[in-house]
């Protein structure tokens, strides 16, 4: 296994239409190879911000079928990159929700993990209310996965709170995390959020958010970060669209974890 790879973490502003937002994660996966990535992220609902809740329910898909499954496949096989796909909406036993899922492409465009999403996001408050269970089923199983450069877990956004759910799959290399945090929320606790799940875990964290203004009104708080195992920001988007890339260097997290040997000092 190779030590270093670089990794690209995309950040969109995604709006109604299905069709555009594709278009414009085709647009930067094309970037982000362009780069040198080996691994490209996609944020969370890169494919939908719909005008309604239930919107993403109507453009809901059956694993291993669809356009959207589609086209990302044809992305990182057309690119030759591993590609972590952000969130789809996918069918599941209840009509009228969906599981909010994370599906990681290799290079052949074969689906060689799932993920689907555990912790639902709720907060009423400041103006805003969500309740993502009113339209989204909550996944059962955390997941991690071995590729051939570097042992990869998953989370989505709200996720991110929930530090025994990446206690429960360490070791890890790199925690993938892709978001749309809203701005309130994101503004008071992302970065610490995201910095601290890095620390403990000893491990990269390359997370790729919604950021900005959304043509359905919602704002999200954007802030696409590469996290070390040290907890430093290798690189950042602040707010907007666009593609930023980082080396991954599992010496540095080897270094740590000896130096530091935190993992291996767990009592519970």
């Amino acid at each position: 296994m190779s030590q270093r790879f670089t990794v690209a973490a995309i950040q969109m502003v995604s709006g109604t239409d299905p069709a555009v937002n594709l278009s414009r994660a085709a647009a930067l996966v094309a970037e982000a190879a362009a780069a040198g990535a080996t691994l490209v992220v996609l944020p969370e609902y890169f494919c939908l911000m719909g005008a309604r809740d239930t919107d993403k329910v109507a453009l809901r898909e059956v694993f291993g079928e669809g356009p959207m499954q589609e086209a990302l496949a044809r992305m990182a096989r057309d690119h030759g990159v591993w590609l972590s796909a952000g969130t789809i909406p996918l069918e599941c036993p209840d009509p009228a929700r969906v599981f909010n899922t994370s599906l990681l492409y290799n290079p052949a465009g074969e689906v060689v993990s799932r993920y689907d999403k555990i912790h639902l996001f709720g907060f009423s408050g400041m103006g805003e209310r969500y309740c993502e269970s009113d339209t989204i089923l909550a996944g059962t199983t955390p997941v991690k996965v071995e590729t051939p450069f570097a042992s990869l877990a998953f989370g989505i956004c709200y996720d991110l709170r929930f530090p025994e759910m990446f206690r429960a799959l360490a070791p890890f290399d790199v925690l993938i995390l892709p978001a749309a945090f809203t701005a309130v929320t994101g503004e008071a606790h992302w970065e610490t959020l995201i910095r601290a799940r890095a620390i403990e875990n000893q491990c990269y964290v390359v997370a790729s958010a919604q950021g900005g203004e959304h043509q359905n009104g919602r704002k999200t708080h954007g802030q696409t970060m590469v996290v070390d195992p040290w907890g430093r920001t290798v690189a950042e988007l602040k707010k907007d669209e666009g593609v930023i890339t980082a080396s991954i260097d599992l010496n540095v997290v080897q270094s740590v974890r000896a130096r530091l040997p935190a993992l291996a000092h767990r009592v519970l």
